[in-house]
C-alpha cells in the first residue's frame, strides 16, 4: 500500500479544505473591511511561508530544491494565490462572504471544462447533467437585481470567475509538475512566492501598509487564525490531496464550503440570503454532485444495454 496515501490522513486533508476553508471567507471578509485587499493577502501568505519553513527546519526537513521546482512552486503560487485568492479577497470588498462562496461552488465544472479543453477528458453524461444545472444555477445566483444594481458588485463577481479559472487551471498543473516531494516543503515554496508578488501587486496598486498593531482586534485574530487555519493546515492538506486524489473530488470542497461560509455569514455579519439565493445554491450543488458522482445516467445506460441487446 502506497504511504502517501493514508487514509486516516486523506480524512483529516479533505476535513481541512471542507470547514476551514469555508470559514476564511468570513475572515478575508472582516480584514478586507479594514486592510487593502493585497496586503492582506501578501502578509497572510508571506507570514505562513515563513513559518512553514521554521517549522521544517525544526523538524530537520531539507528545503532544498531544484530549480525546475522553484518556477513550478512560483507558477503554482502565481494560479493559486496571487491570482486564486488574491482576486476573491479584493472581490469580498464588493460581494457577501456567502455570495462568493456560492459562486466559488460552481468550481469543479470549471475544472472539468479546463480538463476537457487541455486534457481531452470525455465529458460523461452525468456531468453534461451537471454542467446544465451548474449555469442555471450560477446564472439565478449572479441575476438578481439587488446585486445588478451595484457597478461595484459585478466586478467583483467577475474578479470571482477569474480567479475560479486561475484555481482551475492551477489543480491540473499542480496534478502533473515536478514539486518537492514534501507537502509541507511544497506549500512553503508555493506561499512565499505567491505572497511576493501579491505584495508587488499591492506596491503597483499604490496601497497603504500599516503594522499590525494599528488593526483593531478582530481583524488581527482573523488574520491569525487565516495564516495558520486557512494557509499552514488547510493549504497543506490542499497540496497533499491533489497528488493522491483526482482533481474533482479534490474540487468537492465546494459542496461544503458555501454551507460553512454562508452559515457563518448569516451568523456573524447578517448578510441576507435571499430565496433565489438559496434556490441557486441548491440548483447549483445539485449540478456539482452530477458532475461528481460515479454512477452513470440511467436512461444513457439502460439505452446503452438495449443496443447490446440488439
Amino acid at each position: 500500500m502506497d504511504k502517501s496515501r493514508n487514509p486516516l490522513l486523506i480524512i483529516i486533508s479533505f476535513f481541512s479544505i471542507y470547514v476551514i476553508w469555508g470559514s476564511t471567507y468570513l475572515l478575508n471578509k472582516i480584514a478586507v473591511t479594514e486592510l487593502p485587499p493585497f496586503m492582506l493577502a501578501s502578509v497572510r501568505f508571506i507570514s505562513a511561508g515563513i513559518l512553514i519553513f521554521i517549522i521544517a527546519l525544526i523538524s530537520g526537513v531539507k528545503l532544498t530544491i531544484t530549480k525546475k521546482q522553484l518556477l513550478n512552486t512560483t507558477i503554482a503560487g502565481f494560479l493559486f494565490l496571487t491570482l486564486g485568492n488574491g482576486l476573491v479577497v479584493w472581490a469580498l470588498k464588493y460581494v457577501d462572504s456567502s455570495f462568493a462562496a456560492l459562486e466559488i461552488s460552481a468550481q469543479p465544472l470549471v475544472v472539468l471544462i479546463l480538463m476537457r479543453i487541455f486534457e481531452g477528458k470525455k465529458i460523461q453524461a452525468m456531468s453534461v447533467v451537471g454542467v446544465i444545472l451548474g449555469v442555471i444555477g450560477i446564472y439565478l445566483l449572479v441575476s438578481q437585481k439587488q446585486l445588478l444594481t451595484s457597478e461595484d458588485s459585478v466586478l467583483g463577481v467577475l474578479m470571482i470567475f477569474t480567479c475560479m479559472i486561475s484555481w482551475g487551471y492551477g489543480s491540473l498543473f499542480v496534478g502533473k509538475a515536478d514539486l518537492p516531494s514534501n507537502y509541507f516543503v511544497n506549500t512553503g515554496y508555493q506561499m512565499l512566492m505567491g505572497g511576493f508578488m501579491l505584495m508587488l501587486n499591492s506596491y503597483l496598486f499604490g496601497e497603504t501598509w500599516s503594522l499590525p498593531m494599528d488593526w483593531s482586534f478582530k481583524v488581527q485574530y482573523s488574520l491569525i487564525l487565516l495564516i495558520i487555519f486557512g494557509s499552514i493546515v488547510a493549504f497543506t492538506s490542499f497540496n497533499y490531496l491533489l497528488k493522491v486524489v483526482s482533481p474533482e473530488k479534490v474540487a468537492t470542497s465546494t459542496y461544503v464550503n458555501p454551507i460553512i461560509a454562508t452559515g457563518l455569514g448569516w451568523y456573524f455579519l447578517k448578510e441576507q440570503i435571499t430565496t433565489q439565493t438559496i434556490v441557486a445554491a441548491i440548483i447549483l450543488l445539485t449540478g456539482v454532485y452530477f458532475i461528481n458522482t460515479k454512477k452513470k445516467l440511467v436512461i444513457y445506460s439502460r439505452f446503452r444495454d438495449k443496443k447490446r441487446q440488439l
